[in-house]
Formats: C-alpha cells, structure tokens, sequence
C-alpha cells in the first residue's frame, strides 16, 4: 500500500488543496490535527480514500491528498 506523500506535490494540487482550505474556512486546528495524522507516515488504498479529522474530512487517491470537505460535505472512497 502506498503511504501518503508530503514530498514534491505538483503545484497546481497544492494551489488547489489551499484554495480549498481558505474556500471552507478550514481552521487551524484541523490543520494541525492532518499534521499529526501525517506524521504517523499513513498507509492508504491505491484508490480513492478519505479520512475523517476534527472540523476536515481528507480525501486523496493513492499517495496524493487531493482536496478537503467540510464536515457537511459527503467523501467517496475507502474510510480509513
């Protein structure tokens, strides 16, 4: 299983993951807990995914985080 990368993301994903953050309000403290949860060095499916935080749900596919729910907003692919 690939393991989420925080290395060497393409700039348009990463304009696209903060505009997201500042289209939702994301707070910081949601970015701290991603933060934590990164730190783990996650293992996730080669498919979509998404994770469940305070205040932020992370979806990626693969090693790639791909964008950020709010809590009201419905994730598709594996729970982790």
């Amino acid at each position: 299983m690939p393991k989420v990368t925080r290395k060497d993301v393409p700039r348009p994903l990463f304009a696209h993951l903060l505009e997201r953050i500042q289209e939702r309000s994301i707070p910081s403290e949601a970015l701290k807990s991603l933060a934590a949860w990164l730190d783990e060095d996650p293992e996730v499916p080669r498919g979509d995914w998404f994770k469940r935080l305070p205040d932020v749900t992370v979806c990626g596919r693969g090693k790639w985080i791909k964008t950020f729910l709010s809590p009201s907003q419905t994730p598709r692919g594996e729970e982790l």
